[in-house]
């Protein structure tokens, strides 16, 4: 019978140009790491990238991540998604009062 190859998993393939997070940065609070995450320095290509670098953490740990740790990095990407969802609004109701109030003008 012929040796089995040991089957890789697709995200070893994946190569990005995007910039990598502090070490120990997921392993923080819900709200550290969408701050840390919702940073230019680590998401120069806006918040959806810190979105995305969460869940290829949540999904290459796997079953090695404790319960309460996943639960912690889903917070955080609920966190950035409605900062990302914000943005898309036009920002916040006094951010929206400032563009009015300078149009006017």
């Amino acid at each position: 019978m012929p040796a089995r190859k040991k089957k890789r998993k697709w995200s070893r393939k994946i190569k990005t140009e995007s910039t990598f997070p502090p070490p120990g940065t997921f392993q923080k609070k819900a709200e550290t790491v969408a701050k840390t995450m919702a940073s230019k320095k680590v998401s120069p290509k806006g918040i959806g990238s810190g979105i995305k670098m969460v869940q290829m953490y949540i999904n290459r740990a796997g079953k090695n991540l404790e319960p309460g740790q996943k639960k912690e990095l889903e917070k955080a990407k609920q966190i950035l998604q409605k900062k990302k969802a914000s943005q898309a609004d036009g920002g916040s109701r006094k951010h929206r009062r400032a563009k009015a109030v300078k149009k006017k003008s």
